[in-house]
């Protein structure tokens, strides 16, 4: 299996060579040269298989420079019930008639990166042994990337962290388990500005090829496949979950900001996974939402990026996107090119509204879109618990309020759960008046010893403290 840039770049790489890597040296993100094809006969191969096994037989036909017997315990390592509370992984709960709920918040930090970022962690100490080198990851989060991020690498070998967070734009909860890391391999760094300053840092540092190379930089963010590639999985778990045969369509709602989570489902439903429709779920940034429904795409500034009750979506600028573009413009990297590096590095917007190309979204591809405000998500909250007795985050809440806008009889709607609500109590205690259940082992995380650095949105400032501190 080769991978190539969505920007065009002639190289043809393997899975281990872009794991480490993560942007392309042109600035484009890397795919597969072809998506695998999994046929009715596969699924009935797989429908009961435990997670881990169908993680390494999903994984399997991506990643062929890894051993198969390293790869499977690698994926037995990261998927245990001891990590993840359940022997089912992710286990799905109906949560009304036709509308399920997939669960994928029982990791370590209670959100749903814990499920690829415990196999990146494990990905990374495999591979780093194998070259006898090491890596140091750069990223930024809106939220929950980080934490899963630190808990997944904290005491790696080989491995340190330098995690970008906009200053004060987090929970107290999602900020308390990066902060209180006191781990030598774990830097925090929170920014003057918003989740889309720290993701252009990001990107502005791995552009940088020369310093890239020097200090040996990598990325967990959605923009590393493997990351990506990873949470495919629980969408054909998840399906198996809702069907009893493979040949019933399911739909998936999707609380997207960065358009990874949601772009796992495009490359399950571009392998074959009876995916009838991806509904991307947006809060009041809605930049998603507006292309969906409109063709333009316009990227907003930190002035108009909104700080709101669903903080992990507040961003504005959705790096993953691009994958999905190169697939809807039919691969063409020139005309992606134009599209990303002319069209929105100049003018922050690109039109497809008269491309033929925009009416695939949804007729080929599937896409809808649906946009929540505050008030939809006290109000879903307040409902989820006074009719079902269940309790959801805000990003969850957004996903079930534009799920119900896309019901077809007979065909299961299943919402993917992003967090648990004790990351967002403030929110819970608006709508509810309660405070939401805590795990035994986050109490009182809030008034631990905080370690954290801060730094203006500038990415010589962030490649100057990375220096420091490898040096």
């Amino acid at each position: 299996m080769n991978y190539l840039s969505t920007r065009g770049h002639p190289d043809r790489k393997r899975f281990c060579e872009i794991l480490l890597e993560g942007l392309a040296p042109d600035g484009g993100l890397y795919l597969p040269e072809t998506y695998p094809q999994v046929h009715t006969a596969t699924l009935a191969k797989w429908r009961d298989l435990p997670y881990a096994e169908l993680a390494f037989q999903i994984l399997s036909l991506y990643i062929d420079d890894i051993p198969a017997a390293d790869l499977k315990a690698i994926c037995a390592k990261t998927y245990t019930a001891e990590v993840f509370g359940t022997d089912e992984i992710v286990p799905l709960r109906e949560l009304e008639d036709g509308v399920y709920i997939e669960a994928l918040s029982n990791g370590p930090t209670l959100a749903f990166k814990d499920m690829a970022m415990q196999l990146l962690g494990n990905l990374f100490e495999y591979e780093l042994a194998r070259r006898g080198a090491e890596l140091n990851i750069l990223g930024a989060t809106s939220g929950d990337t980080g934490s899963a991020a630190e808990y997944a690498m904290r005491g790696k070998k080989g491995v340190r962290v330098f995690m970008t967070s906009p200053d004060g734009r987090m929970s107290p909860f999602q900020q308390a388990q990066m902060f209180s890391l006191q781990d030598e391999n774990i830097h925090n760094i929170a920014i003057t500005g918003v989740f889309d300053d720290c993701q252009d840092i990001v990107k502005a540092v791995s552009n940088d090829l020369g310093f890239k190379r020097k200090y040996r930089i990598g990325t967990v963010n959605s923009i590393n496949w493997a990351r990506l590639l990873a949470q495919v999985v629980y969408y054909f778990a998840g399906y198996f979950q809702a069907t009893a045969s493979n040949d019933k369509p399911v739909s998936f709602t999707v609380p997207s900001g960065n358009f990874g989570n949601v772009c796992a489902g495009h490359v399950a439903r571009m392998m074959g996974l009876p995916i009838r429709t991806l509904v991307v779920a947006t809060n009041e940034n809605d930049v998603l939402d507006e292309f969906f429904r409109t063709g333009i795409y316009r990227v907003r500034g930190a002035a108009d990026t909104h700080e709101t009750s669903s903080p992990s979506m507040d961003i504005s600028k959705a790096s993953n996107f691009e994958r999905f573009v190169f697939d809807l413009v039919g691969r063409d990297a020139g005309k992606l090119r134009k599209l990303f590096v002319e069209d929105l590095g100049l003018e922050g917007r690109f039109d497809l509204s008269a491309d033929p190309a925009f009416k695939q979204a949804a007729e080929r591809f599937g896409f809808k879109s649906s946009r929540s405000t505050h008030a939809d998500r006290l109000a879903t909250i307040r409902d989820t618990e006074k009719r079902f007795a269940t309790l959801v985050d805000p990003h969850t809440a957004d996903g079930l309020k534009a799920a119900r806008e896309f019901l077809v009889p007979g065909v299961p709607m299943v919402v993917l759960e992003t967090a648990l609500p004790i990351k967002f109590a403030a929110t819970i205690v608006e709508a509810l008046g309660h405070e939401p259940d805590r795990p035994a082992k986050f109490e009182g995380i809030e008034a631990l010893p905080k370690r954290v650095v801060k730094l203006p949105a500038d990415a010589e400032a962030v490649k100057a403290y990375i220096a420091q501190n490898c040096d």
